[in-house]
């Protein structure tokens, strides 16, 4: 494989630990598998609003609230909600450090403002730090990944993508980008060292 110019990143389940689903679980009236789960969450007319910026904290609340039936006040869910994201799984970052030497390091994040922020809007871990509810657009639709090439002035066949939901692994791929299925830190590990991105 050609070296890439650009390493790619989703956050949530490659390089940020995720709670999401055990902890929406809990809220449920009846637990669901984690795969149903995801697949609601990536179609939820609620997350898809919020994480494209279009609608506040409280109103989103509420409609997730109302859409996934969960009893709970609007503050006591987004006090939840916020806690989701757990943190950078341990040498996460110190991979990006070891990676930026070589190529330039960016993600591309279904994300919301709550989450954004939390983190500081990962200025000091990317070169460039794309989310959804900046941009306007959210994964897999086909704009959020042409959106982020123009942001990063970069060619698809340059860029190397990561992602955990295969979803937007197809969609990348449609584009013309290397995209790489993963699911947790060790699975992109490995995938990095395979392909020869990272020293073994």
């Amino acid at each position: 494989m050609n070296k890439p110019a650009l390493l790619l990143f989703d956050l949530g389940g490659v390089l940020i630990e995720n709670a999401t689903c055990e902890r929406l679980n809990r809220l449920l009236p009846q637990p669901l598998d984690d795969a149903i789960v995801k697949e609601r969450w990536l179609h939820s007319s609620a997350i898809r609003r919020f994480e494209r910026g279009d609608v506040s904290p409280q109103d989103f609340a509420e409609s997730f609230l109302a859409e996934w039936d969960i009893r709970l006040t609007v503050d006591a869910f987004l006090q939840e909600f916020i806690s989701w994201p757990k943190g950078f799984y341990p040498e996460a970052r110190e991979t990006l450090r070891i990676l930026r030497q070589s190529y330039r390091v960016c993600c591309l994040s279904n994300s919301n403002v709550l989450h954004w922020e939390r983190f500081g809007g990962f200025a000091e871990d990317f070169d460039i730090a794309l989310s959804s509810h900046l941009l306007g657009v959210i994964k897999p639709d086909r704009e959020a990944f042409t959106r982020a090439l123009r942001e990063c002035d970069i060619g698809p066949e340059e860029v190397c993508f990561f992602d955990d939901i295969l979803t937007n692994i197809q969609a990348a791929q449609s584009i013309g980008m290397r995209a790489f299925h993963v699911e947790g830190f060790k699975s992109l590990q490995c995938v990095l060292q395979d392909q020869g991105l990272l020293p073994v």
